[in-house]
């Protein structure tokens, strides 16, 4: 379990995320809207798509969670030859046995870096789809459950760098978040530039001094404490309005469907 003890569950989950975003601090410099963007999403159970150029921390801030995180975490590295069946899972014969298996793919897992998401093709990318939405992946007809919490964090290069492909509109859909990463300001990047200097990896910052704060029972508390929480009928009311406004927006071509009601 945590470190924290169980008093007030509405105190506790605060403590453990308020030591989840300051632990996430000490390596990710410069980036606190981001860090909140994505600690929001984990709370909501949402999943996040992070767009930045290379070189701004989008990896490293993954790396980080990941650290200060006690569940499972596994990272795919997506390439123009990846194939679906090597983000899923798939059947391989047993020759002891004379019977096929299931080997299971990275996609188990609790919290999953999708590296540079737009460097594989459509159909490799939608291998996540049922995952995101079902928290579930069907191989060889047999529905398999992903074990919660499920989180997926996608880093991907903006659609103009060479040899990237855009994410299919179902796919961005299922990301409750968007987060750009921009540049950090010149103090701020002044501060990161000598904390690496000074580390003993000398081209990045080290996750490893970064403590494991909450474990997947805890992640598990603070989405439960977040739904649990008293919603005005008001701000659901103008959640939805905003949702559905979009789709009658000139210029927009597609609006936010109900998914989107939700997410927000």
């Amino acid at each position: 379990m945590s470190e924290f003890p169980a008093t007030d569950p509405i105190q506790r989950a605060s403590q453990l995320a308020q030591a989840l975003r300051v632990e996430l601090r000490k390596a990710v410099i410069g980036q606190d809207p981001v860090i909140d963007d994505v600690l929001t999403a984990l709370i909501a159970g949402g999943h996040v798509l992070l767009e930045g150029v290379p070189g701004l921390g989008k990896t490293l801030l993954v790396r980080a969670l990941a650290r200060c995180f006690g569940g499972e975490f596994a990272r795919i590295q997506f390439t123009p030859d990846l194939m679906p069946s090597d983000v899923t899972g798939h059947a391989v014969y047993d020759l002891h046995t004379e019977q096929f298996k299931l080997r299971k793919g990275p996609l188990f897992t609790n919290l999953l870096l999708a590296d540079e998401i737009n460097r594989a093709p459509a159909k490799t990318q939608a291998a996540l789809l049922e995952a995101m939405q079902e928290r579930q992946v069907t191989l060889e007809g047999e529905a398999l459950p992903i074990g919660q919490p499920f989180m997926v964090l996608a880093t991907q290069n903006p659609i103009e760098q060479e040899g990237t492909y855009p994410l299919p509109e179902a796919e961005l859909d299922r990301f409750m978040l968007k987060v750009r990463m921009d540049y950090p300001e010149a103090q701020q990047e002044l501060d990161m530039v000598r904390e690496v200097t000074r580390s003993s990896r000398a081209d990045m910052l080290d996750v490893q001094p970064l403590r494991t704060v909450l474990q997947a029972e805890d992640v598990l508390l603070l989405q439960q404490i977040a739904s649990e929480l008293a919603l005005d009928e008001q701000v659901l009311d103008y959640a939805v309005r905003l949702a559905r406004t979009t789709r009658s927006w000139p210029g927009l071509t597609i609006g936010a469907g109900p998914r989107a009601s939700i997410a927000l």
